[in-house]
């Protein structure tokens, strides 16, 4: 083999991580076109919402209420002559937020958390999984409703801060089984023997194996925060009333009239729910298969 195929495949002629993970995107058209599609929603929505005022926008106005699509607005008014485009973008914009926020935060708990149980095992390990198996036993959706509902003008922050408190143990969980059998291995005991610390093993060697599967994890992850925002904005547990989200726009289609009626108001953030969840869905299940690749492979 020459110099140029081994530097592309590696020592041993197999394709290296980004090189599986490419073909199996290149492979599946539904997986690359949405995420091209999710990336150049994700930008449009960040950057239009910069030309939105919020209360501006939030702003009663009952003589365009229920205004029809093309009238006033380009995607019509709801109840109280607010416009649908402009609460779409900033709604979008908060979801992707919330979502991408909740998944970083309880993606590096997890992490540090399960590489701490995973490499040192024993008491260590014992403890911390009772800590977690007490998080996984309660009802962790109920007892984001009860803080939601306790906490006096909570913000977008704080509503970010309240569900990660709950939602970092199944990262954790996953990366602690790993780590379990990653710390049993040769190279592992060679950087023991070389004096090498652990926090420097786990962070320069165990943690860099667990990175493909860790990819696909915060992915998967980041569809159900999206899920789990709409659906507490949804019940009226999410979002402040004063705040745009798609799950409070779906809401309004509780009402039997607007659902019949007015289908502007809460069908375009039905789609568009539905286009992120599918789209994040193919992108997820395209970098699951190129994990599995690179475990046959490796």
């Amino acid at each position: 083999m020459s110099y140029k195929k081994k530097k592309r495949y590696g020592s041993k002629g197999r394709p290296r991580g980004l090189k599986v993970l490419f073909r199996e995107f290149k492979k599946d058209k539904i997986a690359m076109m949405s995420l091209y599609l999710l990336v150049f929603f994700i930008l449009f929505v960040f950057i239009a919402s910069l030309f939105i005022d919020q209360e501006t926008l939030m702003r009663i106005n009952l003589y365009d209420r229920y205004s029809p699509p093309g009238e006033k607005y380009l995607l019509g008014a709801d109840q109280g002559g607010k416009d649908i485009f402009g609460q779409l973008i900033i709604g979008a914009r908060n979801s992707v937020f919330i979502a991408l926020a909740i998944t970083l935060i309880t993606g590096l708990i997890g992490i540090v958390v399960g590489l701490i149980c995973g490499y040192f095992g024993g008491w260590v390990d014992y403890i911390i999984m009772r800590i977690i198996d007490f998080f996984v036993t309660i009802p962790s959706l109920l007892f984001i409703i009860v803080f939601v509902t306790l906490v006096p003008k909570y913000s977008v922050a704080t509503f970010i801060l309240i569900m990660s408190m709950f939602l970092w143990t199944g990262t954790a969980r996953l990366v602690r089984s790993k780590a379990l059998s990653e710390s049993k291995r040769d190279y592992v005991s060679a950087s023991k023997t070389l004096g090498t610390g652990d926090f420097t093993i786990m962070r320069r060697e165990v943690a860099p194996n667990l990175s493909s599967l860790l990819i696909v994890e915060l992915t998967l992850n980041f569809a159900g925060n999206v899920g789990i925002e709409t659906g507490l904005s949804y019940l009226g547990f999410g979002l402040p009333p004063t705040t745009p989200s798609l799950g409070t726009l779906v809401s309004y289609a509780n009402n039997p009239a607007v659902l019949q009626e007015y289908w502007w108001v809460w069908l375009p953030a039905s789609l568009l729910i539905l286009f992120m969840m599918l789209a994040i869905n193919y992108i997820g299940q395209a970098l699951r298969r190129s994990l599995d690749v690179k475990q046959r492979l490796g």
